[in-house]
């Protein structure tokens, strides 16, 4: 291993050195990536003279030179050239495929946008929590009336989530007693009716997403590029009408092939999980057979909804401690994001 170890010696000096002159990106990433080969191709020869733990200690050493090796690169791309230096350009075209950890008749991925790229949720529920208020500080200051103001952790996941922007609006006012016309569905943001302050959201969402900087998961956006580089198609769910702007905000809207979003299920008279409707529908949207597709989601019903379709694979994506619900429910693989996935399959 004295070999790798002087190759990745050399590569990090120069890696230092060419960050105060001009970088040729793909050489350096084809350095990297000749170092890092050759010490995998060394460490495979040496294993039969090599007791296990050795054997097992090089290997996680060499996982940890890897890691810190896109980290480098990563951070050296953005400094010269905003963009992201991915583990992909880093491992051989045969990794790939075990780096994402699926069976290898797989064809396609349909991703779950909430809670398994993005962290949606929670931008949902502070838009939410602003439409709201201006109608709690209208009321105040009109006619002096108040009401328990709307509370992200509270009234979001139990009024809110998974509902329509109308259905959200109509449970939470019933929570607190209150009630407003149905109005039309054209009427302005802001208008006091459900459709008033259904689209009074959904115009404070789209100015965020607009102005705000997403961001993807850790490992989200790494893992799509390496589905792609698999030949794998992916699709996305999400009951958002604004998944399109969530995704591009996020810089994951070119790494997808379809997605199936709230104006899906409008257009074509979807049913929401546990109803398999949505994931189905992406599977038709990119042309693969469930059976062959992996579903990846972060909720009961998602899981569910899996299941249900008859999906190869389905792993959920556990943000909130529910991996045991989870599991209950039929989820082959449980996870807390996806860079665990390639995090596993290189330690591996």
């Amino acid at each position: 291993m004295q070999t790798h170890r002087g190759i990745v010696a050399r590569a990090r000096l120069h890696t230092a050195h060419v960050r105060r002159e001009w970088i040729d990106l793909d050489a350096l990433i084809g350095g990297w990536w000749a170092a890092l080969d050759a010490a995998r191709v060394a460490l495979r020869s040496a294993e039969r003279d090599l007791p296990a733990s050795e054997v097992r200690d090089r290997t996680r050493r060499l996982a940890d030179e890897r890691g810190a090796t896109v980290s480098l690169l990563d951070a050296l791309a953005r400094d010269r050239y905003s963009k992201r230096a991915l583990v992909r350009l880093i491992v051989s075209p045969w990794e790939v495929r075990r780096l994402l950890g699926l069976p290898s008749d797989v064809a396609a991925c349909v991703f779950n946008v909430d809670g398994v790229l993005v962290g949606s949720a929670a931008i949902h529920a502070e838009v939410w929590r602003q439409t709201f208020d201006e109608l709690y500080y209208k009321r105040i200051d009109r006619d002096g009336h108040a009401f328990v103001p709307f509370s992200v952790s509270v009234d979001y996941p139990e009024h809110i989530h998974g509902k329509s922007r109308t259905d959200g609006v109509r449970h939470f006012l019933a929570s607190r007693g209150l009630t407003l016309p149905e109005g039309e569905p054209d009427d302005p943001p802001g208008t006091e009716s459900i459709y008033g302050l259904a689209s009074r959201k959904k115009e404070v969402l789209q100015r965020q997403l607009r102005e705000g900087d997403v961001r993807a998961y850790e490992g989200a956006r790494l893992y799509l590029e390496l589905a792609r580089d698999a030949g794998l198609r992916c699709a996305v769910v999400s009951g958002s009408t604004t998944t399109q702007l969530m995704l591009d905000s996020a810089r994951l809207g070119t790494l997808i092939d379809d997605r199936v979003d709230g104006n899906t299920m409008i257009a074509e008279g979807l049913h929401r999980k546990p109803a398999p409707d949505m994931l189905l529908a992406a599977c038709r949207r990119v042309g693969a057979e469930p059976e062959r597709t992996v579903v990846f989601e972060t909720t009961r019903d998602g899981v569910a909804a899996g299941r249900a379709g008859g999906f190869e694979v389905v792993v959920g994506v556990d943000q909130g401690g529910d991996a045991a619900e989870l599991r209950a429910e039929g989820a082959d693989l449980v996870v807390s994001d996806l860079g665990e996935i390639l995090e596993k399959q290189l330690s591996a």
